[in-house]
């Protein structure tokens, strides 16, 4: 079941949508399909705004980034607009975009990102931010910044290194290559593929899962592994403590023991703000 509740923002380019019947997972749809959703200084100013209110609120357990274009999960920077723009606009405009890159990897809820059709430059840095990425088997996946005179800045040599290493990474960003679902996946920069129109389906059902777990418990694992990633064992292991003790002395691990001795699902009390 998919709800729009009074409660959640209106955009002009994102799209708000809870599913199931507790509404743990929220959908963020990108929403401009007659650019493709090229990341417009518009789009990107909504989604910055969208995952702010997203970071914020205690009943969303799980996010699923999604596309309203049926052949596009986003083409990257609108370059029609930024063609528009002086330097000083451009420059200007870093701000707006980056908040919009950030606010998406800086959820502290777990994300999954639902590819279908093209992923490029700015579009993959999008699903590159999110912690999990389904693709259709059609979709077209790459960061070919290069070839028309910049960079990925949308976190993409940050992001794709930490997914696939350091080789494999320049080869795709030096090429400016594109490629398949089945590429993406064997060279690990995409976790899943499904057939062609079923990603969106299947990161949700994904989502659904990753919400039924404790909250409390989830948010603090995401934490421990995102903290814990680029610094030494001893001090990854240091972080992993503090987010333990976040977690086992919480209601939702009191519940979650109870939950188990009585043989029944549990009813999370989860956090009273994420």
């Amino acid at each position: 079941m998919a709800t729009t509740p009074a409660d959640l923002p209106v955009y002009d380019h994102v799209t708000l949508t809870r599913h199931g019947d507790d509404g743990h997972v929220l959908e963020i749809a990108l929403d401009r399909p007659e650019a493709m959703n090229a990341v417009s200084t518009a789009l990107a100013r909504d989604l910055g705004a969208a995952t702010r209110w997203t970071a914020a609120d205690p009943h969303t357990r799980a996010v699923l980034l999604t596309s309203t274009h049926a052949k596009a999960f986003c083409v990257g920077a609108d370059l029609k607009e930024r063609n528009s723009l002086t330097d000083a606009q451009i420059f200007a405009q870093r701000p707006i975009t980056r908040a919009a890159y950030n606010g998406v990897l800086d959820l502290p809820q777990p994300t999954i990102a639902a590819v279908d059709g093209f992923a490029l430059g700015g579009g993959f840095e999008l699903a590159l931010s999110c912690d999990i990425i389904v693709c259709g088997d059609g979709a077209t996946v790459g960061l070919p910044e290069v070839a028309v005179g910049v960079i990925p800045a949308g976190g993409g040599t940050q992001l794709l290194v930490r997914r696939v290493g350091w080789g494999r990474a320049s080869s795709m960003i030096f090429t400016a290559a594109r490629l398949s679902a089945a590429d993406a996946l064997t060279l690990g920069a995409v976790e899943r593929v499904v057939p062609a129109g079923e990603a969106r389906t299947a990161a949700l059902e994904l989502a659904t899962v990753i919400a039924a777990n404790s909250p409390v418990g989830v948010v603090n694992a995401k934490k421990a592994m995102r903290l814990g990633s680029d610094v030494d064992l001893a001090a990854g292991l240091e972080v992993e403590d503090g987010c333990w003790r976040a977690t086992a002395f919480s209601p939702d691990r009191a519940e979650g023991v109870a939950a188990f001795a009585e043989k029944r699902r549990p009813r999370w009390p989860g956090p009273t703000e994420v």
